[in-house]
């Protein structure tokens, strides 16, 4: 696929053999050519693990230090009280078998979906739904709970959940372009400290692979991964 203008000259700009320090990749990312909008940055982390193992698995959740420059839209299953606390946190979406049939007709209009965990039983059969979208709540994220309205509101502020994908590798956002460099720097060293401490017992070998930054326009720039964990 052809690439923009804005891409190739970026591109330009980074030397593909080099692995830079976080506060290279920053400055770089805030000097590439932007368009209209405020980008998302993303990071990208390759773990030494082994997806296909149970014990190897790297899944959690994660209030940033500055959040993510995003009001989430969250869905909550829940009925009677637990539904009320649902809707006086500042859920979107609140009910179950209505929004059970509705994701069932192929709508997922929402960032974060969290549960009581007597409803799970419904839940679960929307899972082939919402677990490819990682919309699935699960207990280890903090989306299966009967504190509704914690939840929620951690949600709503920027609460972002990590895992791995089959490649072993995590995607998250960990904020904007137009963020201070500070606030990514800290944002970033929480989510990668946050992982380290997570490592299975069971992973052997280098842990923290790579890591690349990029926003939602530019081309990825190899982070040095080493130096950005001893700095932790």
């Amino acid at each position: 696929m052809k690439k923009g203008k804005r891409y190739s000259q970026a591109f330009e700009k980074i030397d593909r053999e080099k692995k830079y320090l976080i506060s290279e990749a920053i400055q770089m990312l805030s000097e590439f050519p932007h368009p209209k909008f405020d980008q998302t940055v993303e990071l990208h982390i390759r773990l030494g693990v082994d997806p296909k193992k149970a014990d190897q698995m790297v899944r959690g959740a994660i209030m940033l230090p500055h959040g993510i420059g995003k009001e989430m839209t969250v869905l909550v299953f829940a009925e009677g009280d637990k539904a009320e606390e649902a809707k006086k946190a500042g859920a979107d979406f609140v009910g179950m078998d209505d929004l059970a049939e509705k994701i069932q007709n192929g709508w997922t209009e929402f960032d974060v979906a969290i549960s009581t965990p007597n409803l799970m039983g419904k839940v679960g059969k929307l899972g082939k739904i919402l677990g490819p979208r990682k919309l699935m709540p699960n207990p280890k994220s903090g989306t299966v709970t009967m504190d509704i309205e914690d939840s929620v509101k951690e949600s709503k502020a920027g609460k972002i959940e990590y895992r791995i994908d089959k490649y072993a590798i995590i995607h998250t956002n960990v904020g904007k372009v137009s963020f201070k460099k500070n606030q990514l720097t800290e944002n970033i060293k929480s989510l990668v400290k946050e992982i380290v401490q997570n490592k299975p017992a069971s992973a052997k070998g280098k842990y923290i692979k790579n890591i690349t930054i990029c926003s939602t326009m530019s081309p990825g720039i190899k982070i040095d991964a080493v130096a950005l964990v001893k700095e932790l």
